[in-house]
């Protein structure tokens, strides 16, 4: 039989890449040892084979050893005696041949990741001529940007999902994940084995933020979601570069520019406010130490990008391709009401939301890594004698609790106790000194929902001058 299988891509014949000789290697080593079916089954399946009749012989295997059938040419044979293809190499006859290409086991694993890299090589020759006809073709609706975004997801998916089928994990290899898990967490100093936040506390409560959750940051104006997600950014990529490790956090700003983002991380490092900078009103001591700060963090693996509006499936192909490319550890998003689904059939912003959520969740999942996004609240908070935001405050959709693994509230009493303010030189005045003295620098992380551990509150200390959330012990 000829191994030669030609495709015509735009009038020129190529050969698509295949190897028949792997694939009648792993077919006969099913059929003389049945047990090798199970260690070949986690890595091809009957569509990743290139010839049409091994396509049909490896399905058959699979229906037969899925009813605890023996598999062999004599069982096989009621499957093929009306079967022009088989016919034509030789019948029953060539599932005998094919047993002579048997091997060992780790032969046949061997062979198995052959066919699998084959496969893979044609899917990328199909994604090529898919290419050329979308962009050759003026008729297709699609824009460039969006055959681009199409591209990449399924070069994604290939690169990443297409290695082995991930979809049934035996409970022992779960159970050696959690073991590790464990082992990690109690070799940390920190005792902790997600990404750590940079407040110790808060640390304790969650254990760091962990791979595959959506974790959400949600609060009303003012009250420092976007601080707290940008301590949050620099830390984690502070901490890549402190252990040299090879990897990125993305912070896809909806709202700042990158100019302002990097502006509120350098006030915080040089301790001068950000609207001092802006103003360009500070000392030349002061910078020399605005320019010392800049140098230091310089080479932080943190990518910003500040398109407004994006849409979920414009965000995960970035991130895709910044994990392809750099790696990436955490991806934090400002904020979720500001992004697009980019379904122009939603029936409303709560549909919309709903399908957002669900985008950050699946990528969370997809990329395993954890994905911070934050959320406005409703005006429903500002209706009530107690500010203290509720899960039901989150806005425009139940979806953003439900998808969820963790929902964290920040909350500063000082906002609220500011603007209630009594006429000066009166004993309410005094008494709301006092009371604003001991608020004033106050914040409480609200953990509201968490799935893998207790919810409560968390005290922090906030400075609202260089936008900065740090340890109530901290100095």
């Amino acid at each position: 039989m000829s191994s030669e299988k030609f495709s015509v891509i735009k009038g020129s014949f190529k050969q698509l890449p295949c190897n028949i000789e792997a694939e009648q290697g792993v077919l006969g080593s099913i059929l003389v040892s049945n047990d090798i079916y199970d260690e070949i089954s986690s890595i091809i399946d009957s569509q990743k084979f290139f010839d049409p009749i091994h396509i049909k012989i490896f399905s058959a295997i699979e229906k037969l050893i899925a009813k605890g059938l023996l598999v062999n040419p004599i069982t096989l044979k009621n499957y093929f005696e009306n079967d022009e293809g088989l016919k034509e190499l030789g019948g029953q006859e060539y599932l005998v041949k094919i047993t002579k290409f048997s091997s060992s086991a780790r032969q046949a694993i061997d062979y198995a990741k052959i066919i699998h890299d084959m496969h893979i090589r044609r899917e990328l020759v199909k994604v090529s001529e898919d290419i050329l006809d979308k962009a050759s073709n003026k008729e297709v609706s699609s824009s460039g940007e969006e055959i681009i975004e199409s591209t990449e997801k399924t070069l994604f998916d290939l690169a990443e999902r297409g290695q082995f089928y991930r979809s049934f994990v035996k409970f022992e290899n779960a159970l050696k994940q959690t073991i590790e898990m464990a082992r990690k967490a109690y070799q940390n100093d920190e005792g902790i084995v997600g990404i750590p936040t940079g407040l110790s506390e808060l640390d304790s409560r969650l254990g760091g933020l962990h791979n595959q959750d959506l974790v959400i940051i949600a609060g009303r104006p003012s009250m420092g979601k976007t601080a707290l997600a940008t301590n949050i950014a620099f830390h984690a990529a502070q901490n890549l570069q402190k252990k040299s490790i090879k990897s990125t956090v993305a912070f896809f700003s909806l709202e700042m520019s990158s100019e302002q983002l990097s502006t509120r991380i350098l006030s915080e490092q040089a301790k001068i406010t950000s609207n001092n900078i802006r103003k360009g009103n500070v000392s030349e001591e002061q910078f020399e130490q605005f320019i010392e700060a800049s140098k230091n963090i310089a080479d932080l693996p943190l990518y910003i990008d500040e398109t407004p509006a994006i849409t979920i499936s414009a965000l995960s192909n970035r991130a895709r391709r910044i994990k392809r490319l750099f790696g990436l550890d955490l991806i934090v998003i400002d904020y979720i009401q500001l992004m697009r689904s980019g379904n122009i059939k939603n029936e409303g912003r709560v549909q919309e939301i709903s399908e957002i959520t669900q985008g950050l969740k699946a990528l969370a999942k997809e990329l395993n890594t954890p994905v911070l996004a934050l959320s406005q609240l409703s005006r429903a908070v500002e209706q009530r004698d107690d500010k203290k935001p509720q899960l039901a405050d989150l806005r425009e959709s139940g979806s953003i609790e439900q998808d969820a693994d963790v929902v964290m509230f920040v909350f500063r009493e000082a906002y609220y106790l500011e603007r209630k303010e009594p006429r000066p030189a009166t004993a309410e005045h005094a008494e709301w000194q006092v009371k604003m003295n001991e608020v004033a620098t106050l914040a409480e992380i609200i953990i509201a929902k968490q799935r893998h551990g207790p919810t409560g509150n968390v005290r922090v200390e906030f400075e609202a001058m260089y936008t900065k959330f740090k340890d109530l012990q901290s100095s």
